[in-house]
């Protein structure tokens, strides 16, 4: 059951008998703008409540060799409008191995850490869970709360994660561009966005955009009404060009520009805006909700809450058990492409 942050003292002179004494922060998986507003957070967080940080570089891997350093509010100044995370991130298959996570079980304890601050997807918190039962095996215990990043918004306990605000203004700027020069020669422009293997952020950017087509791997469909009768209808109306957005799980992006051309003999050009969408200065949504979620996730520490997910719920920041969390799964929200339907004229 999801907890409020209202439960929480508003003084930060109070100790907290059951605060850690000693924090490890990492991020894991995919960079995410807003992450350092999240890391942020926890660092003066903690500070406030005399709990020692560590950073942890490179997530998991970091973990694992020991690149570790402590840090203060010093290290945190000016991140906050910075995108990318200053603790770098790395995808770790060591990590994935029963030694690897032995190795860094005992970093863990070697450093006298007591809890632990996971910024990433679902996979990094399966591996924190994974953390806290070596550790358990061994007599250790350590605290782990998560924090949701991923510009994919595809965790499913969580309405929003940080950086899909980001990323899809990224996206938006770039394709507003796009349609200038599409205009001006009569074009079908191809765009593919990220996501990996789900739609959020092709619908949520299609809509911003007015897209005539949207496709998204959650939903199957018929490439000659949903993608040529879309387009054909378009051009009676008088459109003279067009803007296809394919959410990169779905196909070949190329593939399905050349179909177009094939079938309807329109000029297409494919765009694919790749990693641009995970770079640049975090959203001011983005900014706010990081730090939040940052500063909640110490608060449960100090409240002796542990195995949480940071998430939010109605516009309210909330927590979750862990494991509870991680077994959620996420479909598309049926209003979002309901009003994508409607407004590409299908």
């Amino acid at each position: 059951m999801a907890q409020e942050s209202s439960k929480f003292t508003d003084n930060p002179n109070v100790e907290h008998r059951r605060a850690p004494r000693r924090l490890g922060v990492l991020t894991s998986g995919g960079d995410a703008p807003g992450m350092n507003a999240a890391i942020r957070a926890v660092v003066r967080t903690s500070y406030l409540r005399n709990i020692d940080v560590i950073g942890i570089r490179r997530g998991y891997n970091g973990l694992i060799h020991g690149d570790l350093f402590k840090m203060g509010p010093n290290d945190v100044n000016g991140i906050i409008t910075k995108g990318g995370t200053m603790l770098y991130t790395a995808r770790s298959p060591e990590f994935q191995t029963r030694q690897g996570i032995e190795r860094a079980a005992d970093t863990c304890n070697f450093h006298g850490l007591d809890a632990l601050v996971v910024i990433g997807g679902d996979g990094s918190f399966r591996g924190a869970m994974e953390l806290t039962d070596v550790l358990a095996e061994m007599g250790s215990t350590l605290s782990v709360v998560g924090i949701p990043g991923s510009i994919d918004n595809d965790i499913a306990c969580t309405n929003y994660t940080i950086g899909f605000d980001s990323a899809a203004n990224t996206c938006i700027q770039a394709i507003d561009k796009l349609q200038d020069t599409m205009q001006s020669h009569e074009r079908c422009s191809v765009v593919e966005v990220m996501g990996h293997k789900t739609g959020h952020l092709a619908v949520y950017v299609g809509i911003a955009v007015g897209a005539t087509v949207i496709l998204a791997p959650e939903k199957e469909f018929d490439f000659e009404q949903q993608v040529l009768e879309n387009l054909r209808s378009a051009k009676i109306l008088g459109r003279e060009h067009s803007i296809v957005i394919v959410a990169e799980g779905v196909g070949k992006t190329q593939e399905i520009a050349e179909r177009i051309h094939k079938e309807l003999g329109m000029d297409t050009r494919v765009t694919i805006l790749g990693h641009v969408q995970r770079g640049g200065s975090p959203t001011a949504r983005d900014r706010v909700m990081a730090s939040r979620m940052g500063e909640h996730a110490v608060e449960l520490l100090c409240a002796g809450r542990k195995n949480r997910l940071v998430v939010t719920q109605d516009g309210a920041v909330v927590d979750i058990d862990i494991a509870e969390g991680t077994a959620m799964t996420k479909s598309l929200q049926p209003e979002m492409y309901r009003t994508a339907r409607v407004l590409s004229l299908s």
